[in-house]
């Protein structure tokens, strides 16, 4: 149960240094906003145009008396529309990542240097567009797999009392562990950690990667939250990185005591 705690703290220790490097702030945030742009432009074209494209996609109710075509193109549209804000939900981090490597890439080095014993920072000797290429496939195997875990929490959820209590919770922790995933994955790539090594490594300390992602999650429901918030998650999931890999962290020093003049 430790690892929980400690899987929070790095969450907020990863906060705490962007808010003390304004500069690498502000740069970082630029990815998480052009996703969220993006984002918002497909979603109102989903809300202006998703009712035409069902409408073309099921002819056969034409000639459906009213009310029933009415309900039934309504009740498709608003499934539609639910299913992107998902999809917009489930992708949203990993878009960014993909979106900000470089920009990610380089505040990741930076916390490593910064607190690193060494002051030094592991660095990856392939090219950006080989790192694009990896990420991105990387990206998807993980998307495949949490869509996996998502339809069979959705069928779970179908059962009485069950579905209602249990199976939320479940959900948030699978979310939290995915997340944690694609934000470590900054750290370890740079350090040669493959796909499957990442996994075997986050499952070897599941309370830590729960502490930190699961609450995580549940803030990145909401997509502008996570646009200011990913920068900080960036930072703390390289503290992670090294946290799992068992390397040195220097501390951060504490305040500073008066004496008595």
């Amino acid at each position: 149960m430790r690892d929980l705690g400690v899987g929070f703290r790095l969450l907020l220790d990863g906060q705490r240094w962007v808010a003390r490097h304004g500069r690498q702030y502000g740069f970082a945030l630029l990815p998480g906003l052009i996703a969220l742009i993006l984002y918002a432009i497909a979603l109102v074209a989903l809300a202006v145009w998703g009712g035409d494209a069902v409408s073309w996609a099921t002819p056969f109710a034409d000639h459906w008396p009213s009310p029933w075509q009415s309900l039934f193109r309504g009740f498709l549209t608003a499934v539609l529309f639910a299913l992107g804000l998902l999809l917009a939900v489930l992708t949203f981090t990993a878009v960014t990542l993909l979106i900000g490597q470089p920009f990610y890439e380089n505040l990741s080095e930076r916390v490593d240097a910064d607190v690193s014993p060494e002051g030094t920072a592991p660095r990856s000797d392939l090219p950006l567009a080989r790192e694009l290429w990896i990420s991105a496939r990387d990206s998807v195997r993980i998307l495949v797999r949490a869509l996996v875990w998502g339809v069979l929490l959705f069928a779970l959820g179908l059962l009485p009392f069950v579905g209602q209590t249990v199976v939320p919770v479940i959900g948030f922790f699978v979310t939290g562990f995915f997340l944690t995933e694609e934000l470590t994955a900054v750290a370890l790539q740079r350090r040669g950690v493959e796909l499957r090594a990442r996994l075997a490594l986050l499952r070897s300390r599941r309370m830590l990667v729960w502490g930190y992602g699961t609450p995580l999650g549940l803030v990145f429901l909401v997509p502008f939250v996570a646009v200011f918030l990913m920068p900080g998650a960036v930072a703390g999931a390289t503290l992670l990185a090294r946290e799992l890999l068992g390397e040195d962290r220097e501390e951060e020093p504490g305040p500073v005591e008066e004496t008595a003049s």
